[in-house]
């Protein structure tokens, strides 16, 4: 009986992903073109909780929340529609959240699938995971595309995609300790 709870006690040990916590130098931006040329931003503010190790994946957990009033791109016009009813529209969805559901091996890569809700708009999204321990921490690289007017990102005249591209990089760089 006692063996039997040894490894019990041993195989939930090793049920669960390793839990990291996020530096505060982590960063997380996005990117698009606006009139054919680029331009790029990033949110300030965003706490994530990441739950990894790739020898457990089915352990594995990932939320971010994003604190979009926390936005900038270094240029006050785009700073000031960012803010407005249009795009993120401050005032009524300050925040932004992404849940993984799995995280997973493909062609040699993690892939994290989960839920991104934008504006009370959610949809699933797919996170390119580059996952590299380094000592005592890691990083995390995140990469991914995301179809703006999914999420009602750009409402009215900026609904164009060729004043404002439709797709959106989003790239994050994780310290984790």
């Amino acid at each position: 009986m006692r063996l039997a709870l040894v490894a019990l006690l041993a195989l939930a040990g090793t049920a669960q992903a390793k839990d990291w916590t996020v530096d505060p130098s982590s960063t997380l931006g996005f990117a698009g073109n606006y009139q054919g040329e680029k331009f790029s931003g990033k949110f300030q503010k965003f706490d994530a909780k990441i739950a990894l190790d790739p020898a457990n994946l089915a352990a594995a957990k990932l939320e971010v929340d994003i604190d979009v009033t926390s936005t900038t791109t270094g240029n006050a016009d785009y700073d000031g529609e960012l803010k407005g009813a249009a795009f993120f529209d401050y005032a009524k969805f300050p925040k932004a959240r992404f849940v993984s559901s799995a995280v997973r091996q493909e062609g040699g890569k993690l892939v994290a699938d989960g839920n991104l809700t934008i504006r009370d708009k959610t949809r699933p999204v797919q996170l390119k995971l580059d996952f590299k321990p380094a000592g005592s921490g890691a990083t995390l690289d995140v990469q991914t595309a995301l179809k703006r007017l999914d999420f009602d990102v750009g409402t009215g005249e900026w609904t164009d995609t060729s004043l404002i591209s439709g797709d959106i990089e989003v790239t994050s760089h994780l310290v984790l300790k």
